[in-house]
C-alpha cells in the first residue's frame, strides 16, 4: 500500500512538472506551487497578461493517470473537488490583495507504454464566489 501510494506521488510530480513547462512555454508566469489553504491545495497558480484585460490569474488543477484508464484525467475533477479549488483560489486572492480576472484551468496528463498525452483545458470550470 505505501508503495502504491508513493508510486501516485511521484506520478502526480512528474505531472505537475510537465504541466508546468506546457504553461511557461506558453508565456505564463508561476506565482506558487502546491499553495495551501488549511487542508485545501492549489496545484499551480500562474499569471499570464492580456492586452485587453491586464493580468489574469490561472489557478491550475493537475490530474494525471496511468493506463490502462475507464476515464480521461480531467473527469476526475468534480464538484466537490472545484468547490475546494475555488476555497483556496479566494484565499489566495484575498491574502495576496489582487484585482484580476481570474480562470479555473486543468491539466490533464495520461501515462502510457509511448509515453504521455497532455492536455490543457483553459477556463475547465466557472467558480461560484459565495
Amino acid at each position: 500500500m505505501r508503495k502504491e501510494l508513493a508510486e501516485r506521488a511521484e506520478t502526480g510530480k512528474k505531472a505537475e512538472e510537465l504541466a508546468l513547462k506546457y504553461l511557461t512555454d506558453r508565456g505564463q508566469r508561476l506565482l506558487a506551487r502546491n499553495w495551501r489553504y488549511g487542508h485545501k491545495e492549489i496545484d499551480l497558480i500562474m499569471e499570464s497578461t492580456d492586452e485587453r484585460y491586464g493580468m489574469i490569474l490561472h489557478i491550475v488543477e493537475v490530474r494525471s493517470l496511468t493506463e490502462p484508464v475507464r476515464k480521461m484525467p480531467f473527469e476526475t475533477v468534480g464538484n466537490k473537488k472545484q468547490r475546494a479549488v475555488m476555497a483556496a483560489a479566494r484565499s489566495y486572492i484575498y491574502q495576496n490583495n489582487l484585482n484580476c480576472d481570474t480562470q479555473f484551468d486543468v491539466v490533464s496528463v495520461t501515462f502510457g507504454t509511448y509515453g504521455e498525452r497532455l492536455e490543457y483545458y483553459p477556463k475547465a470550470f466557472t467558480p461560484t464566489w459565495r
